[in-house]
């Protein structure tokens, strides 16, 4: 009931009567005042007055169920919405979930996450009030395997173009899917599914932006942003900042399940793209070799002219010159 009266002060934009939030839930008044109580004392800003009823005038910074249904606008993201206060790892939650059945579109949120994954196994800890933990559950029963990995670049292009709408900052994308702001990263991307032969069980795309990090470790401080630092000490809703994301995600996911690849996303990401026309080393198996960056093929791969020509990278590691301190 919470979530439904936060929408529907929302959508107001103004003052709601109680008798036609009583009408509207089918509850008692009483039931309406507690409830306005309960989202007081959780820090919601809510004026009464006589004869004109409740006014949302200021929200706290809440990554909760009742926050992010309260403002909720997407078609299948977050149909089925799990938030926690603290969690090790919501792509190991949601991973869970999808195996026991959760449906396409499951989101899972998380206020403090522990015990995070990033690429090759680094961590990725969130500390509570601070960032954004969120993993997405997608059934793309159409699409093949050897497809999927490709919806990180997908993700990437939803979260640069998310935080750009919600803060206005520059944001750009380290292929394949570091989102970077000024040089630095802001957001990691970590991409993980369960396949048979030819067919995808489930896939959880994650997704950890730093938002409100006012320092970071000594080691970290010359590679890694937030969206406070890079604004200048701003502060934003992480909530506005999920749903902004979920917004995007099914957006130019629609684009990609069209051709199951990125052509029909390729010119946008490569707009984005730090990488291109820079030059770029590339941490191969067989061997480490530097070129430039042209940008994506329409499977994804990048596209980098070397002295003995123009190679395709589709795994291992870019370096990119001017950016994480590499000079």
């Amino acid at each position: 009931m919470k979530a439904k009266i936060l929408q529907a002060l929302r959508d107001a934009q103004g003052y709601v009567s109680g008798q036609q939030l009583c009408e509207q839930l089918g509850v008692s008044r009483t039931a309406v005042w507690k409830a306005v109580n309960q989202l007081r004392e959780m820090g919601y800003e809510i004026d009464s007055v006589p004869n004109k009823g409740y006014c949302i005038r200021s929200a706290p910074d809440l990554l909760n169920k009742n926050e992010l249904e309260s403002i909720r606008k997407t078609a299948w993201i977050g149909t089925r919405l799990e938030c926690f206060d603290v969690i090790g790892s919501t792509n190991t939650a949601a991973m869970q979930m999808a195996e026991e059945g959760a449906p396409h579109g499951t989101l899972v949120v998380a206020d403090r996450q522990d015990n995070g994954k990033g690429r090759r196994g680094r961590a990725w800890i969130v500390p509570a009030g601070i960032a954004i933990a969120m993993s997405i559950v997608l059934k793309p029963q159409e699409l093949l395997p050897e497809h999927a990995p490709q919806l990180t670049l997908v993700a990437a292009l939803a979260v640069a173009r998310a935080i750009e709408q919600q803060t206005g900052l520059p944001v750009q994308i380290k292929w394949p899917n570091d989102i970077v702001i000024e040089g630095k990263k802001v957001c990691g991307i970590l991409t993980e599914m369960s396949t048979q032969i030819d067919y995808i069980n489930h896939i959880v795309v994650g997704i950890g932006i730093n938002v409100h990090n006012e320092q970071f470790p000594e080691e970290l401080s010359d590679r890694a942003t937030s969206l406070y630092l890079s604004s200048g000490g701003r502060r934003y809703s992480r909530a506005a900042l999920v749903e902004a994301v979920c917004e995007q995600f099914e957006y130019f996911y629609g684009i990609f399940m069209q051709t199951q690849d990125m052509s029909g996303l390729k010119e946008v990401y490569d707009d984005c793209l730090v990488n291109r026309g820079r030059t770029v080393r590339i941490l191969d198996p067989k061997g480490e070799y530097e070129g430039v960056a042209q940008g994506i093929t329409p499977q994804g791969a990048l596209e980098v002219d070397t002295a003995d020509g123009r190679r395709l990278v589709d795994s291992g590691e870019v370096s990119v010159r001017g950016v994480y301190g590499y000079v």
